[in-house]
């Protein structure tokens, strides 16, 4: 029996993401393909468009045979904690052969060759990027510059790094390198408009711009050339009565909690430093909306997405001590299955026998199998966060709201 791993956020699910999981299967030669896929809520500190079970459905129409999700504090992460947190996951599943992700450059062994050069930083290094932080520079410009002064002969790699999935294939490999892990990282050249794209373009256009066209059409018909049609056909199905979900639904609800903080920093959660909890406070009286609001917190040093990320882990209380914690217990506690297809039952059970993470099914019994406090607390966590979405589905929608202990995995034949 041979594994693909794929870490993914489906958000939504496009052809680009159809594309990659057939090729996984190819390049690595899989007979099972796992998906380890954020829950309700992103990288970008956003909503997902979709709620998990649908996206989740999506994946097993395209190609995935189980589907587990990435834990919440993982899922709206910076890179490198993205990626420590979901390969953690992979690698203790016991049964996964290779990790293969998209991205700009296709090219595995420069990423490789930054992987390591970043995994043996020197005090040199670390020297001169302490040096070029302290002069202002954002992190991904002094890590450049730094590289640049010490290891000159990997300059010629140095604009790899301004491309966002060769930024994040590049932590998959640091994280499974760091881990000595067998598992093998491969690569996919990322199909189509880039990442950052808000036009949509041709078949293979950015999940961005697709998100981008449901806000301003707010109809489907326009994205159908992006979506494969199994997953155009889910969609419409459950449009505007369960999705689209956009950050301005969360607006209230961000603004409720911010109000109600009693501590006088914000400081204590995580992604927020003391600079940043003066600057939220000062700023809270102008509170608008969870869009406007990101703006007025932006500044040259922390961006747009990073202001998102850390106003979210305030909304779902996620504090940097927990995930110090988490960390030093190597990251994740289980593996909660969202979906799985009745062809993928081996695979199941290959887990069972060979996993040091119980596999969770159903809630009711979940704390039981987890012997660790801190791995009952990220439960309680992600529980919370999606109950924090549905909350929000519930209330546009005008729909009952879901109650995680009732969900169940989805199943597909």
């Amino acid at each position: 029996m041979k594994t693909v791993g794929i870490i993914a956020e489906y958000n939504p699910f496009h052809n680009g993401h159809a594309f990659q999981l057939k090729k996984a299967r190819e390049m690595a030669g899989a007979d099972y393909a796992i998906v380890i896929m954020s829950g309700n809520f992103v990288q970008r500190g956003l909503p997902a468009i979709m709620e998990k079970s649908l996206r989740t459905e999506a994946a097993l129409l395209c190609g995935a045979d189980l589907v587990i999700e990435l834990p919440v504090h993982y899922a709206t992460a910076s890179a490198e904690y993205f990626a420590s947190g979901a390969v953690s996951l992979l690698d203790r599943l016991g049964i996964t052969d290779a990790l293969c992700f998209g991205s700009e450059c296709g090219d595995i062994v420069a990423l490789a060759e930054l992987a390591d050069a970043f995994l043996s930083e020197d005090e040199l290094f670390r020297a001169a990027l302490k040096k070029r932080l302290k002069e202002g520079c954002s992190y991904p410009q002094a890590r450049n510059d730094a590289l640049l002064e010490t290891a000159p002969e990997l300059v010629p790699l140095l604009p790899l790094l301004s491309q966002p999935n060769n930024i994040l294939g590049l932590e998959y490999i640091k994280a499974l390198k760091r881990r000595k892990s067998h598992i093998r990282p491969c690569t996919v050249v990322r199909m189509g408009a880039d990442y950052h794209s808000g036009e949509l373009n041709g078949a293979f256009s950015s999940a961005l711009s697709i998100r981008e066209a449901m806000a301003a059409k707010k109809e489907l018909h326009t994205i159908k050339e992006q979506i494969p049609p199994a997953v155009h056909a889910l969609m419409k199905r459950h449009f505007q009565k369960d999705f689209p979900v956009f950050s301005e639904d969360l607006s209230p609800l961000l603004a409720y909690k911010l109000l109600q903080e009693e501590a006088p920093d914000f400081n204590r959660y995580f992604d927020i430093d003391s600079a940043f909890s003066d600057r939220l406070k000062k700023c809270l009286p102008d509170y608008g909306d969870y869009a406007s609001f990101c703006e007025k917190l932006k500044t040259k040093n922390r961006t747009l997405t990073g202001v998102s990320r850390g106003l979210l882990h305030i909304l779902l209380n996620i504090y940097q001590a927990d995930i110090d914690a988490f960390r030093q217990d190597d990251y994740v506690y289980y593996a909660r299955i969202l979906g799985f297809r009745k062809e993928a039952v081996p695979l199941l059970s290959a887990i069972k026998s060979k996993s040091n993470l119980p596999l969770l099914s159903k809630l009711a019994d979940a704390e039981d199998s987890i012997p660790s406090e801190n791995g009952r607390k990220m439960l309680r966590q992600d529980i919370q966060a999606s109950h924090i979405y549905a909350l929000s589905v519930s209330h546009k929608f005008h729909r009952d709201f879901r109650n995680e202990y009732r969900n169940s995995p989805v199943i597909m034949p």
